[in-house]
């Protein structure tokens, strides 16, 4: 199983990203999908998953209205579509996938994880 992140990079604040995660190994439509986050210092903390298929999807409060997380499923592939970013939103933006139907947005609920892709908001 492997998951490839990408779509990083250095934006202005107020600007916008995409991250995706494409997989290899696995169908993501058969599993609980999440991306996470991790600032310097800091512990990885859920920022947007997507449950039962895409039937509930869970958004962490500071990136509601902002953050939106999607799926292709030809593509194989999760996207975390970023707007009105903040410097706060500074981080390494990880992709995971967890087999355990737990409806949790926390990283012991997930088995396998992409690279990272930083996210730098500067101006």
């Amino acid at each position: 199983v492997q998951l490839q992140a990408s779509g990083g990079g250095l934006v202005q604040p107020g600007g916008s990203l995409r991250l995706s995660c494409t997989a290899s190994g696995l169908a993501l439509d058969t599993y609980e999908i999440g991306w996470f986050r991790q600032a310097p210092g800091k512990k990885r903390e859920g920022v947007s998953c997507m449950f039962g298929g895409g039937e509930r999807l869970y958004y962490e409060d500071s990136v509601k209205g902002r953050f939106t997380i999607s799926r292709d499923n030809a593509k194989n592939t999760v996207y975390l579509r970023m707007n009105s970013l903040k410097p706060e939103d500074t981080a390494v933006y990880y992709c995971a996938v967890g087999s355990l139907i737990a409806h949790l947005c926390i990283p012991p609920a997930y088995d396998y994880w992409g690279q990272g892709t930083l996210v730098t908001v500067s101006s």
